[in-house]
């Protein structure tokens, strides 16, 4: 799981611009899903779950299926962000959830020789 917050510049309402951008099909690779709080990607897997925290977009990219591709939704859409609205985001930030370390295998003792 990756956690991303958007800082937007005062003023700008990013939150309900972005989202009337995507229902209008000015940005047409992304949709909504689940009355807006959900948006998917059309070619990269899983979805981001997203909302609007006082100037702030305080989103959360998962990939249920393919386990370790959150990284694609996230380039498509940071580098949306970056080409298209520069103007209204302030600064990204971005957080990564660790996997779990790999548990240590223990090793069998030799049967004693005879």
């Amino acid at each position: 799981m990756i956690r991303l917050q958007i800082v937007e510049r005062p003023g700008a309402n990013l939150f309900r611009f972005l989202k009337h951008a995507m229902r209008s099909g000015e940005l047409r690779t992304f949709s909504l899903e689940k009355r807006g709080s959900r948006v998917v990607h059309v070619r990269s897997p899983g979805y981001m779950k997203w909302e609007d925290m006082n100037g702030v977009l305080a989103c959360e990219i998962r990939s249920p299926r393919d386990e370790g591709k959150e990284w694609q939704l996230l380039t498509a859409f940071v580098g949306r962000l970056v080409d298209r609205f520069p103007a209204l985001v302030q600064g990204i930030n971005i957080q990564v959830d660790a996997p779990p370390p790999e548990p240590v295998k223990k090793r069998r003792k030799k049967a004693s020789r005879r």
